[in-house]
């Protein structure tokens, strides 16, 4: 039976409309564009927490429009790995310490260097300051990537299946450090042995004695459970460390300003949130590690510190002179 020409008209126009309506992105089938977000934390870090809980604020201010699927404890590689992800366009946001960050851009990783703040105040004030925001700069010059905000880490100590109460304790000491140079100043500068290894593969190096320490802050001795396999942990404070949140280069750029906006704030709050709950965990853990049986020693930090100052602009320093006389000099 032929099909009248007004009835065919009717249905070609009907299937366009629909396509219209279904293939639009502003249609209501529209698909979300969805980022990765990539760390090397565990699920019951207070950071997955709170990346989690951007990934939900970020659909629902977007109406849907953007979604976030996180990916934690290295399960899209190492430290290493996910910030050369950020090129390779395998991740859209990570989580990373300032001295991997400082493999591309030499001076921001001034922030996590050891002994380079005097207390959480300072760092909080740089983490606010025209400095910081040089920083920032100077990295996405040299990488094309956004470097959102910093998250408090936390004051990292020592573990140790030897009682260390002095510099001169430290000495020939096997100690794990992250993969990146500069942590290998604290330890060389009391006469330790820094050993690179990722941080996924701690727990197992420290229980089969490839190595005899770690340094971490106590939310993270707790959370990886380090000291399952750690007799000793020794206040030396010797970094106030951060996490850089970093948004690849592609993924910042293909958004428009109020989508940046929408992003920057989102990511901002979840910095925060995390922040907080670690400053609230550091002024508790001393006394839990001391009910699970350890043995938590405060030492002289001026002794530690005075081992690791002369080598701030020394051979290893990736900043200038200029630099780090700003940092020393804000209140």
């Amino acid at each position: 039976m032929r099909t009248s020409w007004k009835s065919s008209a009717l249905v070609v126009a009907a299937a366009v409309a629909a396509a219209t309506v279904l293939g639009s992105p502003s249609g209501p089938a529209a698909a979300a564009q969805t980022f990765k977000w990539a760390h090397v934390y565990e699920t019951g870090s207070p950071y997955h927490k709170w990346a989690e809980w951007a990934a939900e604020e970020m659909k629902k201010r977007s109406d849907g429009r953007y979604e976030i699927e996180v990916f934690p404890a290295s399960s899209l590689g190492k430290e290493v790995d996910i910030n050369e992800g950020l090129t390779l366009g395998t991740v859209d946001i990570i989580y990373t310490g300032q001295l991997f960050a400082g493999r591309s851009y030499g001076p921001i990783a001034i922030g996590g260097s050891p002994y380079m703040f005097r207390d959480y105040a300072h760092w909080a004030a740089y983490r606010d300051s025209d400095l910081f925001q040089e920083m920032v700069t100077g990295y996405r010059d040299s990488t094309g990537n956004e470097v959102i905000t910093l998250t408090y880490y936390g004051q990292r100590h020592v573990t140790s299946n030897k009682e260390i109460k002095a510099p001169a304790d430290m000495n020939n000491l096997k100690i794990r450090v992250p993969n990146a140079p500069l942590y290998k100043m604290f330890p060389e500068a009391v006469g330790a042995n820094p050993t690179p290894i990722a941080f996924a593969e701690v727990y197992l190096a420290l229980q089969q004695g490839v190595v005899d320490a770690q340094e971490n802050p106590l939310p993270t001795i707790q959370f990886k459970k380090f000291y399952e396999v750690q007799d000793y942990i020794t206040l030396t404070g010797h970094i106030t460390d951060a996490l850089m949140t970093i948004v690849s280069g592609s993924t910042w750029n293909g958004l428009s300003d109020d989508d940046k906006a929408m992003l920057n704030g989102v990511l901002r709050e979840a910095a925060q949130g995390a922040t907080d709950e670690i400053i609230e965990a550091e002024q508790t853990l001393v006394a839990w590690f001391r009910d699970q049986g350890k043995t938590v020693n405060e030492v002289d930090r001026a002794a530690f510190r005075a081992a690791v100052v002369p080598l701030h602009n020394g051979p290893a320093a990736t900043w200038d002179q200029t630099t780090y006389d700003k940092l020393q000099a804000i209140q």
